[in-house]
């Protein structure tokens, strides 16, 4: 076997555990870009990867991936690297990462619509070495945040961006690295890279905070996409199409892109979430899986019922991200023509889902079951005492898949998992005596927006350095489209004081990501505290009962 190197600030899997996993045939010692390159042996010239009006076989995937692993390593750029990826649902962003895998680097995972925040944090804590961007998107301009970022993360040494070559002067383009200097060398084997090693960075909800990296291995991941593929039964006739942004952990493994790449199927890219263009796709591309967060479900139900596209080709549709109500839950099949399939998971591994044989009480009113006979799953009180089933408790997970600490944060570790290695999802569930899950709400002071995560810490810190904001809080409202949206309740250093629109806009010239900035604001003379002086976010909820969106 390789010996595995280690990254500093990466937390391994006990070798105990690392050891059972591999002798169970469970990590099997491929790596992401392994799998490619199998299913490029077997399917070379099935569609892979369609993107516009581009349509790539497998074979052409592979080689454009090839060839940019090559440029990149002539750039300097190599084992254990960290690279920021930051990129829209483009073909580009799968041949950056599988180029990122094959030279042994380490993508991090960053959304489009992050900004100066959020991707200063990434660039400091990961020390990444390049950062690949796009040059606008959603009509965002990007020069701005590159001259903000490169001034206070000098290691940064290259940045690409995807768009014209002379758009932002002094800046690569992605299409440069189509093209290596064949005189410097020869890449290494693909057999050099050690699957049990980091593969990739992805980012948590950030409940305490901005979000904390997640490390997962080429053992580990892969291990949850192919598990994923064979429940969801997948194989090479199936198209999935990609709605969500590619970077999140649902669309990308659960099974997502990378459990169709991993069997020979086709990835159609949808470059804006709307239905109409989601259901010309479908028609067009005679697409069968999909998967969507509940607010863009409730999109889609109202879209299709004034619209005749053809969806019949659509076999499965996947909801996750939120709970998702029983009510819309019974309308999919009855309305959209295809099966519903429920998943609950998380970026540092657990995941859940409902199966397509399972009683429809299972299918529309829970979040599924582990994938793997291996996950450890406990529900257990506020002391760690273990609950029987029905009662509805935190949730504690470890397995095959699930991290055993995020990357350089040692003392949060402390906080997030237990002596025994259990991950601490600050989830509330109820088991069922089948091991389904249905989830409860979040313990942890975080709202989830239609499957965006908010740290309230985060966006309570920004605002409180407003020079006109003596306090705040941050809440979540329960909203029927959402799911939640946010509330900043305000307490003014000045009485009567005005700043109306002017805290949305100081938050975001403050480079925080638009779907951070509070969605409603409400101003008090003063918020209720605990008895050490914490502001009492139960009793305020209660206090701000009547307030609805």
């Amino acid at each position: 076997m390789k010996p595995t190197p280690t990254l500093p600030g990466f937390t391994p899997w006990p070798e105990e555990f690392a050891q059972r996993y591999r002798e169970l045939g469970l990590w099997a010692g491929d790596t992401l870009y392994d799998m490619l390159a199998q299913s490029c042996e077997k399917f070379a010239q099935r569609t892979a990867l369609v993107c516009g009006a581009r349509r790539w076989t497998y074979a052409e995937l592979l080689q454009r991936v090839d060839a940019v692993a090559e440029s990149l390593q002539q750039r300097g750029i190599g084992a254990q690297d960290r690279v920021i990826v930051q990129m829209p649902n483009r073909a580009e962003f799968f041949v950056l990462c599988f180029a990122l895998f094959r030279i042994d680097a380490i993508p991090v995972l960053a959304m489009p619509s992050h900004r100066y925040a959020e991707i200063r944090h990434f660039a400091e804590t990961s020390k990444a070495k390049a950062w690949f961007l796009a040059a606008s998107d959603a009509g965002f301009d990007c020069r701005g945040l590159i001259a903000q970022v490169r001034s206070s993360a000098p290691h940064i040494q290259h940045i690409f961006f995807l768009g014209e070559e002379d758009e932002i002067a002094g800046y690569a383009s992605f299409g440069d690295l189509y093209v290596p200097n064949k005189a410097s060398g020869e890449l290494p084997a693909a057999q050099a890279v050690a699957a049990g090693q980091v593969a990739l960075l992805q980012l948590s909800g950030g409940s305490t905070g901005v979000a904390k990296l997640i490390p997962r291995t080429h053992d580990d991941y892969l291990y949850s996409v192919r598990a994923s593929a064979e429940i969801c039964q997948l194989n090479q006739h199936s198209v999935y199409l990609c709605v969500l942004p590619v970077a999140h952990n649902f669309p990308l493994s659960s099974p997502g892109t990378l459990g169709i790449f991993s069997v020979g199927g086709c990835v159609v890219l949808a470059h804006d979430a709307s239905p109409s263009s989601a259901f010309a796709l479908i028609a067009q591309e005679r697409v069968t899986l999909t998967a969507l967060v509940p607010p863009l479900l409730q999109l889609w139900l109202q879209a299709k019922a004034g619209s005749n596209v053809d969806l019949s080709s659509l076999q499965v549709l996947q909801v996750g991200g939120a709970p998702l109500a029983m009510e819309i839950a019974q309308r999919v099949h009855v309305e959209l023509g295809c099966q519903l399939q429920q998943v609950f998971g998380m970026a540092e591994g657990l995941v859940n889902y409902t199966r397509f044989d399972e009683s429809e009480e299972l299918r529309l009113q829970t979040q599924g079951r582990a994938i793997s006979p291996y996950d450890e799953i406990r529900v257990v009180d506020d002391d760690d005492q273990d609950l029987p089933d029905g009662e509805i408790g935190h949730l504690l997970t470890r397995g095959p898949y699930t991290i055993r600490g995020y990357y350089l944060a040692a003392q949060h570790n402390l906080r997030a998992f237990t002596e025994d290695g259990f991950y601490r999802t600050g989830d509330l569930v109820r088991r069922k005596p089948s091991g389904h899950l249905q989830v409860a709400g979040r313990a942890k002071d975080q709202i989830n927006r239609g499957g965006e995560k908010i740290a309230a810490q985060e966006v309570e810190a920004h605002l409180l350095a407003h020079p006109g904001v003596l306090d705040c809080a941050l809440l979540g409202q329960a909203d029927s489209f959402l799911g939640e949206r946010s509330l900043a309740v305000i307490v003014l250093r000045e009485t009567g004081q005005y700043v109306g629109k002017d805290l949305s806009h100081f938050l975001y010239e403050r480079g925080l990501a638009r779907y951070k900035i509070p969605d409603r604001y409400q101003f008090m003379a003063s918020l209720p505290k605990t008895a050490v002086g914490k502001i009492d976010k139960r009793q305020l909820q209660h206090q701000l009962a009547p307030l609805t969106f």
